[in-house]
């Protein structure tokens, strides 16, 4: 029997830190989801990149640089927030997260929601800043 050729991912295919659905409880009077519910996320997935990207288990976010939304969430919506590493300090990562929305309904239809550079730095139990790695 011949061997099974196994296929590898492309390197398009992207690892979302997190996935969510916007449920009723993230929207506004108006269905859209809160801007701040987005943003919260956005620490969230940067949190999780500075995590895998080190192995150092603490971290708090000191900046986040501006973030425009292009489209709006609505509810139901899968969005999806990838992170990946812009650099890495002593004492701090920065974080880039592009944040996307597959519209519920919409047969795979994509947009690109927003993106953020968030900068976070490492902290040892009792709450210190210290070394990544440390």
């Amino acid at each position: 029997m011949g061997k099974v050729k196994e296929e590898t991912p492309s390197k398009s295919v992207r690892d979302a830190a997190i996935r969510l659905t916007m449920m009723p409880r993230d929207t506004n009077a108006h269905g859209t989801v809160f801007g701040g519910i987005i943003l919260s996320y956005i620490d969230v997935a940067g949190g999780v990149e500075s995590v895998r990207h080190t192995k150092h288990d603490r971290f708090v976010t000191v900046a986040m640089k501006e973030v425009i939304f292009h489209e709006p969430v609505f509810m139901g919506d899968l969005v999806s927030f990838y992170a990946e590493t812009v650099r890495v300090g002593n004492t701090s990562i920065t974080i880039h997260v592009e944040v996307e929305a597959e519209r519920f309904g919409g047969q795979g239809q994509t947009v690109k929601v927003t993106e953020a550079e968030v900068t976070y730095v490492a902290i040892n139990q009792f709450r210190e800043k210290v070394k990544i790695g440390k």
